[in-house]
């Protein structure tokens, strides 16, 4: 893995929401497999790592009014998520981020309202140039729609695309490996969460 300037690199957390992998999610195969895992004690090391390391941490977190309005309905996935018991309304506890990853002031939290992904059609791209970042650590849920969405659509905007690993997931947990060998190794580069936290500890 090359050198990560930490002015210019950024780490993005995907759907690591109540919601989704906390403890009253509305996807608990993707919750448990998030928890038992390791995954989302992961991510929060990634992102305490981070803010020691003074790199801009960022979190996409995915919701939809209680009408509805503006979210997509043009895919199973859409439709079904308006049925399911816990819905990632705005405001509601369902689209705070998960413990034990923390927030802090200087987080940017992106919210959008339809997609697949955090970077489509969203302010991610734009703040991401605004602070000068041209390398994106891309963590969180799920391998199997948003992560290799936003991997992709980052690529295809110039950025420079870091997956550790280790701190994403999706179900079933074997869709993970193959997604990373098969697909997100051809564009980004490969790494690990102790590989990352041990870059972000060295002197600057």
């Amino acid at each position: 893995m090359p050198r990560l300037d930490s002015a210019t690199t950024a780490l993005l957390t995907v759907e690591c929401q109540n919601g989704v992998v906390g403890d009253e999610s509305a996807l608990p195969e993707l919750a448990k497999e998030a928890r038992d895992s390791g995954m989302l004690g992961r991510v929060a090391a990634l992102v305490d790592a981070a803010h020691a390391a003074g790199v801009q941490v960022l979190h996409a977190v995915a919701e939809r009014r209680p009408d509805g309005r503006g979210a997509n309905t043009n895919a199973r996935l859409f439709r079904a998520a308006g049925k399911l018991p816990v819905r990632q309304l705005t405001g509601s506890r369902a689209v705070e981020v998960a413990a034990p990853i923390e927030v802090a002031a200087d987080d940017l939290v992106l919210r959008r309202l339809h997609g697949l992904s955090p970077m489509a059609g969203t302010d991610l791209d734009p703040l991401l140039r605004n602070l000068g970042i041209r390398t994106l650590v891309v963590t969180g849920v799920s391998s199997n729609i948003a992560i290799p969405n936003t991997v992709f659509d980052a690529v295809n905007l110039g950025y420079q695309v870091v997956v550790p690993s280790d701190a994403i997931t999706g179900v079933p947990a074997s869709y993970t490996a193959e997604v990373i060998r098969n697909s997100l190794a051809l564009v980004a580069v490969i790494t690990t969460t102790e590989a990352l936290t041990t870059e972000w500890a060295l002197p600057r």
